[in-house]
């Protein structure tokens, strides 16, 4: 189980600690939303707003949340709570229960002259119900005071409830079924808004620009921990503090039903900002201009004596140019008044720059006569997307134009790169073979093992590539764990399926040097708007096999489609070169779909290693500089059941950029996976080199989203 919140969290803490939020967010509630103390709020964070933050009680139960501000009026939260002594009696694990949870808060009315902001509050939905409650909140500033008042069920409608208003539209409102603490996954649709209601609010007092004071009056009654003897509720007011250490860094300290204290720690980041502002890149070199021609009639002369420049120097100057920005040249082709230059962007996080870059080096290295300048940009492997057709004129032109960028874009042709006519291209000499290799730390997370909810691995990996021609590449890592706790875990599996991933702590048990992976890759172009690639060898550190796939992408269009199919084997325990009895086939047909607005959803149907058959829907948001977060979900044809504790596939998963981070252009980035539990129902294999993500960002219309970074 893969969990990479603490790495979040952790850099979270350092950026907001340098000062890089620029923006005051709202304080939050003990639960991770916009709030008061321990009840909601109407209040939103800002848009992409991400949130993290730690609540620790008194009575030694604590709250971790990270919720994202999907959009201005939707609010997403993922929870992981521990209280103590929560279990019936019996429970093997008695002193503590840890619990995951998902919350969906919706906007109804924004707040606006005499009118208060109302939201819609679904919470623990979807889990195991402890913490199950729904809401609506309405909220209204005036000065320094904001006043909130709301009505809730569930948790919220157990102190000083009253009979529900929704029974005058059905009956079945009257009475919410008993609380079923569940193994979590099933949307409790049963329940949702049944059962008494009761009325909630407070107040809070901006003291200053830092200090805020809140008061509450609770309609939760805390009746199943009061009944385990978990917390003891002597006045359902709730009194509280939130102060801002910097932007995007508050602490909060709470007085609970007049028996407990709390502390909260929240660290906030808004993921359309950049760290420093626009970056700390070199500035672009000005595009070159050519000296002003004879306006005869005559037609221009084509000779490569002109300029002095010739096919050759022409080569070498762009080789040199380009590889000052980190370009690599791989192949040109320079004809009369055309040149034709395939190059690897191996620095710039969007491909728009990468062209705006490299276009203006070709003006200064090629010779006058080249009007037309074909630009295609190659992904890691070598794979051509779109090439992009740009007049020399209208670079001159409109370098320094006011509407410069989006008149380039107009005039400059996308063609598939496929369709272009290879016969006189020239491969750069030391482009392949091409050789890379590095040395460096690795971390491996875990979490929510009952036992130990958070383990880790640090140790070392070595890395190596070798691609002797284009789309022909080996690679493979190695690494040792020099110190973690992983390898601890003693839980054995009890999955009424194949274990394909339930066996995973027992992966984590090998001592001494492991292979991570070890594969052979060719990728290629068949046709045009096609992709194909097939790989083989140990294809990730549990199983190893061959895969195939081949990606339909139409240039401009928002839609692909993909296929791929994959024979593995289980890997021996120790992820060396052994094998178990373990065989497994997978096949999907994948659609993507680019919604514009960095909003892009892929669906995932087939056959996944456990045999089941089913879909995978997930939907991300992704901004310009880097930073994405997905959520996704996986319902197969296995039952709840037979799928066990959380009963079916979830998790979030958070794109990293590290440009973001040190303030210059790189391309490296993590991804950090929630997944609030593994099981063997819904589990794919972790391939790298997919054909989609190389591909998309090299293409319309994820390349004309970016354009605006042509001339930066």
């Amino acid at each position: 189980m893969t969990f990479r919140i603490a790495a979040a969290a952790f850099v979270s803490a350092v950026l907001v600690a340098t000062g890089v939020s620029a923006q005051q967010v709202r304080s939050i509630n003990s639960y991770g939303v916009s709030g008061l103390i321990d009840l909601p709020s109407a209040q939103m964070q800002p848009d992409a707003e991400l949130t993290t933050s730690v609540t620790i009680l008194s009575n030694r139960s604590g709250r971790g949340q990270i919720a994202f501000q999907l959009l201005p009026r939707v609010q997403a939260v993922f929870r992981y709570a521990t209280l103590p002594n929560f279990l019936p009696d019996g429970s093997p694990q008695l002193s503590r229960t840890y619990d995951r949870s998902f919350d969906l808060r919706l906007q109804l009315l924004k707040e606006r002259h005499n009118l208060p902001s109302v939201v819609l509050g679904l919470q623990d939905l979807g889990g195991t119900s402890i913490y199950a409650a729904e809401y609506i909140v309405a909220t209204k500033s005036f000065g320094d005071f904001t006043v909130t008042g709301g009505i809730g069920w569930g948790r919220l409608g157990t102190r000083g409830g009253f009979s529900n208003p929704l029974s005058a539209i059905s009956d079945r409102f009257d009475s919410r079924p008993n609380l079923v603490i569940g193994t979590g996954g099933t949307l409790q649709s049963s329940q949702l808004f049944r059962g008494d209601a009761a009325l909630f609010g407070g107040v809070q007092y901006e003291w200053s620009d830092r200090l805020t004071l809140k008061a509450e009056y609770s309609s939760d009654a805390y009746v199943e921990e009061v009944q385990k003897g978990v917390i003891d509720i002597k006045t359902p007011l709730n009194f509280g503090l939130d102060y801002a250490l910097r932007p995007g860094l508050r602490v909060g300290g709470h007085l609970l039903h007049g028996s407990e204290v709390g502390l909260t720690l929240q660290f906030a980041l808004n993921l359309k900002k950049g760290a420093f502002g626009s970056g700390i890149d070199p500035q672009a070199r000005p595009v070159t201009l050519r000296p002003a021609r004879d306006l005869n009639p005559r037609v221009w002369d084509t000779a490569w004596t002109q300029d002095g420049i010739t096919a050759p120097v022409a080569r070498a100057n762009l080789v040199a140019d380009l590889g000052g920005e980190d370009l690599e040249v791989v192949a040109t082709k320079i004809e009369g008044d055309r040149a034709e230059i395939h190059f690897r962007n191996g620095r710039f996080t969007t491909s728009a720059q990468a062209i705006g870059r490299a276009a203006r080096h070709a003006t200064a290295a090629l010779p006058a006569s080249v009007e037309t300048i074909v630009l295609v940009p190659l992904n890691d492997l070598g794979i051509a997307g779109t090439a992009v057709v740009l007049r020399r004129s209208d670079l001159e032109a409109l370098e320094n134009a006011p509407d410069g960028t989006d008149e380039v874009l107009a005039v400059a042709g996308m063609i598939d790169a496929a369709t272009l006519d290879r016969t006189g291209l020239f491969t750069e000499p030391d482009a392949f073979p091409r050789f890379r290799w590095s040395l460096g730390p690795y971390v491996s997370l875990s979490a929510f093992d009952p036992d130990n909810p958070a383990r880790f691995d640090l140790g070392a990996q070595a890395y190596a590539a070798y691609e002797p021609v284009q789309g022909l590449l080996f690679e493979g890592a190695v690494r040792r764990r020099l110190v973690g706790n992983r390898d601890e875990s003693t839980r054995t599996s009890i999955s009424q399926l194949a274990r394909v991933r339930t066996d995973s702590n027992l992966f984590a048990k090998t001592d001494g040097p492991f292979i991570s992976h070890a594969t052979a890759n060719y990728l290629w172009r068949p046709g045009r708007n096609l992709y194909a690639r097939v790989s083989g060898g140990l294809l990730e550190q549990q199983y190893g096999g061959v895969s195939g796939e081949l990606l339909w992408k139409r240039e401009r269009a928002p839609l692909a489609i993909g296929l791929e199919v994959n024979r593995v084997r289980q890997r021996d325990f120790d992820m060396r070169f052994g094998f178990q009895d373990l065989d497994a086939t997978t096949a999907f047909v994948t659609g993507y779909l680019n919604h514009g607005n960095g909003f892009h959803s892929k669906l995932d149907v087939g056959q996944y290693l456990a045999g089941d058959k089913g879909a995978t829907y997930e939907l991300t948001r992704e901004f310009s500089n880097g930073w994405s977060v997905s959520a996704y979900a996986t319902k197969t044809n296995i039952t709840s059941e037979q799928f066990g504790e959380g009963s079916f596939d979830r998790g979030i998963r958070i794109g990293v950029p590290f440009s973001w981070i040190l303030g210059t252009q790189t391309q490296a980035s993590s991804k950090l996976l929630i997944q609030p539990i593994l099981r063997d129902g819904g589990a794919r294999l972790n391939l790298g080199n997919r054909l989609y993500p190389m591909v998309r960002d090299q293409s319309s219309p994820k390349l004309t989203e970016n354009w605006g970074r042509f001339w930066r």
